[in-house]
């Protein structure tokens, strides 16, 4: 039976832009065709379950303004009702993916024994709701930094047992997202990072952190699962500096041992402002070098210093991020993660509805400019132009030549080059015309 939380909330229907429903879809129409594809199979919606569920609704200053049927979030009969809920919230909004952290869906028993038990009793009880609803699990994850033992990292920590401990985590993790069929799975560092070199060996916890990861990939292939493991750069927060700084650093680092072909990169907007990128960027670099996997679509206020958690509401970026999915062929087995959370004034269930409803739309708006620009062929235009001259052979024969054959060269045809436009005002007003 419905719960009552939802009470008085209809499922979210597709009544287009002229609509003044707030509960209803303006923009997002699952079925609507974009470049060949439904749209609901190029976005591919999850709901993140930490934020909106476990999340309490506190900040650094204050504690929980939410209340919520399953709080405290202490017992498996509590743990039950929050999926009750959380399967309500996906009926009515019609996502067809979730994501969560351990901690998220069981309660913590302070030992991983019991850990272990809750979350197998859980996992089964979300397995039972999934063949009834028909959602699917995106990704599933450890959360290895709110408890005191992780203060220190998890894979980086100093000390030995914490290691171990996070091993067993991660191992239980990697099988209940096996078991409910996850398409991901995603190692988020969390503490993996420093607060002072003065007590920080970096090269012995870079190289654990390597071997962790290596663990992970040998774990995968060992009980078959045929999803994809990610990690997700993050550049501060809550360590002063964390090790998975942006995509380029997480690029070196799975090259350095190794990982390049077992492991890609689940990417966060509000994580690539943090390390002073735009998400388009980020994107640009993973898709570049084939290592892009899954996004978490948020923002962050740009007056603050920190990672906000907003829901997305900036067609622009989005329409620019959406671009670079699309031309490097789309999600496979990634997705749209809604990492967002409502803000604490926003204290009711109609609100936590309407948040969603609002970031589906504007993916949906900024898919659909993607796509538009990516028929219109401009700013491949653009770049077929701005590049041409290396289409010569004599310019492709440089990069095989010395520096010695180049210089001779310049002096003997005097080489002289003027500077051209880089256009960027026409370019920018060009992506204006679609978002």
């Amino acid at each position: 039976m419905p719960s009552g939380f939802f009470e008085g909330i209809e499922k979210i229907r597709f009544e287009g832009a002229d609509s003044d429903n707030p509960l209803a879809f303006h923009h997002y129409n699952p079925d609507e065709i974009v470049i060949g594809k439904r749209m609901e199979d190029h976005l591919r919606f999850a709901v993140a379950w930490w934020h909106s569920f476990a999340w309490e609704g506190g900040d650094p200053f204050g504690g929980p303004t939410f209340e919520r049927p399953w709080y405290p979030q202490d017992d498996m009969g509590r743990a039950r009702q929050k999926a009750d809920i959380a399967f309500e919230l996906f009926e009515l909004l019609g996502q067809p993916f979730f994501c969560w952290h351990d901690a998220d869906i069981r309660p913590e028993q302070g030992n991983f024994a019991d850990n272990l038990r809750t979350l197998e009793e859980i996992t089964d009880y979300i397995g039972e709701k999934m063949q009834v609803s028909g959602n699917k699990l995106l990704w599933g994850t450890a959360n290895m930094f709110s408890h005191r033992r992780w203060m220190s990292g998890a894979s980086t920590n100093p000390d030995p047992d914490v290691f171990a401990f996070a091993a067993a985590t991660v191992k239980s993790c990697m099988d209940a997202t096996h078991k409910l069929g996850g398409e991901n799975y995603v190692l988020w560092g969390g503490r993996e990072g420093y607060e002072t070199l003065l007590n920080t060996d970096l090269k012995t916890e870079l190289d654990h952190m390597g071997r962790f990861l290596n663990m992970v990939v040998e774990y995968k292939h060992k009980i078959g699962f045929k999803g994809t493991i990610l990690v997700e750069p993050k550049p501060q927060e809550p360590s002063k500096h964390q090790y998975d700084y942006d995509v380029a650093t997480c690029i070196g680092f799975l090259r350095k041992y190794g990982l390049e072909n077992d492991v890609k990169l689940n990417l966060e907007q509000g994580h690539a402002i943090l390390a002073g990128h735009s998400f388009e960027h980020e994107i640009a670099v993973a898709t570049a070098e084939g290592m892009l996997g899954s996004i978490d679509m948020n923002r962050n206020d740009y007056q603050s210093g920190w990672d906000t958690d907003q829901f997305p509401n900036n067609t622009p970026e989005v329409a620019l991020a959406y671009y670079y999915i699309l031309k490097a062929g789309g999600f496979n087995t990634g997705g749209t993660n809604f990492d967002a959370k409502i803000r604490r004034q926003s204290i009711d269930a109609v609100d936590l509805v309407a948040a969603h409803i609002g970031g589906m739309d504007i993916c949906a708006r900024g898919l659909k400019a993607a796509a538009a620009m990516i028929e219109d062929g401009g700013l491949e235009n653009v770049l077929s132009q701005r590049y041409s001259g290396w289409k010569s052979p004599k310019a492709e024969s440089m990069l095989s030549s010395s520096l010695d054959e180049i210089s001779a060269r310049v002096l003997n045809e005097g080489i002289n080059p003027e500077p051209q436009s880089g256009r960027q005002e026409i370019i920018e007003n060009y992506v204006n015309r679609f978002v």
